[in-house]
């Protein structure tokens, strides 16, 4: 049974932090690119990049930031976002991600669950703060990448400073000793019976995540790797960023995915290797065609999910690729990858990483394994230390829950055949994924039920237009008695209190929910129905959300 070959990561375990890394390669390759803010202006060398990391540490550490604390990263895509959190390794803090969409109650969430003392954000981002201010009693100052002057609004209790003033003149390492086991991030995951949960990942497991990725993209430090994905993700972090700086490629940023521009970003940027996630395969697909479309160096994408028809497509119309896939979740890295130059059976996700992970495949009910090409909820243990996650912050018993029988219990559903390719099909747990950003059903349908006319609500995820394995949000409702719902107006009630990913696009008026005995939702019946007749269609009446477009023609 074909496994994924063993390897040498590029650093020894004893080195597996951020600032040690960094440090590295700032001594031994300084002036080698590693860092540009889209494709215009001259890159930051590794040394430069450390001396501006360490001014901004010294900084942070003058305002009273050091070893264990948290500080939330409220942040769209800007260069400053990798210089924060790169300088808040430095000091042996600890960022905490958080969605730049986020607002309200769900920008609480993870400030108070992380207890942040502080948060950098952006004057665009500042008034949602200041409307929860009295809700996050631990921030105690926020950091705001802003001009000559501070915007308002002005706080009752929380101080604000500009990130430029965070400049010391003193660019030498700080010298905090920060080991691989210490906490070196929180990143939010889907809740599934409840709100989000705060995966704390270690210095250790971040470097190892970023190692798998250089892996199964062979990549070396002639690369030059672009995205468009936003930072407050692992895929951004340790699927690309932090890969570039543990073999020394360039890596090349921008504000967000453009379909429009992909083939346009990857010659100005000369990218040889990039990710694609989800639907965006198809999006870049059913742009119109142009001339000077094979004129780029795009050697491999990490496509996660592939769908073998859009892979064909994309590889007849843009020239040869190598596409690569992998399955992992924030919590585990990535169990299974896919080994280069070997023939991937269609759908698969990859081969066990036998060298570093045990896993098996059981029914949930029984707990039993299944047999090959059978599916099964997927459990993970680790064989080395710290490739895996701490648990997860301010949740013991979610933490106790999840790592059950000293195995980690995934939620989703794979199988595998007699060869030992491993297949996702699907999620045990009730959360979804769309467009990339990984959506608490829980969450969704606390903000529905939070709408005048709504008495209950149950919230799936429907198959997708696009051919690429993702899901559209429904919300199945049932109305309070004698109460009219007009389906737009719920629509803005949620595009008000909720990120645009998470608004869901169908609604359903039932006159009761189907449920078991002990009065649980049977969603798997509302997923078999999937779109009825019944069925609005948010996209199909032309109602559109803020900033949003229509959705591209596929072939």
């Amino acid at each position: 049974m074909i496994t994924y070959p063993d390897y040498q990561t590029r650093f020894p375990p004893e080195q597996w932090a951020l600032p040690t890394v960094l440090e590295h390669q700032a001594r031994t390759i300084p002036d080698h690119p590693f860092l540009s803010w889209t494709d215009a202006g001259t890159p930051r060398s590794f040394a430069e990049t450390n001396r501006e990391v360490n001014r901004i540490a010294h900084g942070l550490a003058a305002l009273g930031i050091g070893k264990g604390d948290l500080v939330g990263l409220f942040l769209p895509n800007c260069v400053e976002y990798v210089l924060a959190w790169f300088a808040l390794a430095k000091l042996g803090a600890v960022e905490v991600a958080i969605c730049d969409m986020y607002k309200g109650a769900f920008l609480e969430h993870p400030i108070n669950l992380a207890g942040a003392r502080m948060v950098v954000t952006t004057p665009e981002l500042l008034p949602l703060l200041a409307e929860i201010e009295a809700a996050i009693p631990t921030v105690e100052h926020i950091i705001v990448i802003a001009g000559a002057d501070l915007p308002a609004p002005s706080f009752a209790r929380i101080t604000t400073s500009r990130f430029a003033d965070l400049y010391s003149a003193n660019d030498s390492n700080p010298g905090i000793a920060v080991s691989p086991r210490d906490l070196g991030a929180v990143l939010l995951t889907s809740g599934t019976t409840g709100p989000s949960k705060g995966v704390m990942m270690p210095h250790s497991q971040f470097y190892f995540f970023a190692e798998e990725d250089i892996q199964i993209l062979g990549l070396t430090g002639e690369d030059v790797y672009m995205t468009g994905f936003p930072l407050f993700h692992g895929n951004a972090q340790f699927l690309t960023v932090y890969p570039c700086l543990i073999v020394g490629a360039h890596c090349v940023l921008y504000p967000r995915f453009s379909a429009t521009d992909f083939i346009g970003r990857a010659r100005r940027s000369g990218a040889t290797v990039t990710n694609l996630l989800g639907a965006t395969m198809a999006f870049i697909l059913a742009q119109p065609e142009a001339e000077g479309e094979r004129d780029h160096r795009l050697r491999a994408i990490y496509a996660a999910p592939l769908s073998p028809d859009l892979g064909d497509r994309f590889v007849a119309r843009f020239g040869p690729v190598d596409f690569v896939d992998g399955f992992g979740q924030t919590e585990i890295s990535m169990p299974f990858m896919t080994p280069r130059g070997v023939p991937r059976p269609a759908g698969a996700s990859g081969v066990l990483n036998a060298q570093w992970f045990d896993v098996r495949l059981i029914d949930p009910d029984t707990g039993r394994d299944v047999e090959p090409g059978k599916p099964g909820e997927l459990l993970v243990r680790n064989k080395a230390d710290g490739i895996m996650a701490m648990g997860y912050i301010g949740m013991a018993e979610k933490t106790v829950e999840a790592w059950r029988d000293l195995w980690f219990h995934t939620g989703d559903s794979l199988k595998r055949d007699e060869d030992g390719w491993y297949y996702f099909v699907g999620r045990v747990k009730d959360a979804l994924r769309r467009r990339g950003e990984n959506i608490s059903a829980f969450e969704v349908e606390a903000v529905v039920r939070g709408h005048a006319a709504i008495a209950e609500c149950a919230v799936i995820g429907v198959r997708a237009d696009q051919a690429a394995g993702e899901d559209e949000v429904k919300a199945c409702v049932v109305l309070v008695e004698d109460a009219q719902l007009d389906i737009e107006d719920l629509i803005r009630w949620c595009e008000k209190r909720m990120p645009g990913f998470m608004v869901p696009r169908y609604v359903e008026v039932y006159d009761r929910l189907p449920q078991t005995p002990s009065e649980k939702v049977k969603k798997n019946e509302l997923r078999e129905a999937g779109i009825t007749p019944a069925t609005w269609d948010r996209v199909a009446a032309g109602v559109m959300l803020a900033g949003e477009r229509k959705p591209p023609v596929t072939a």
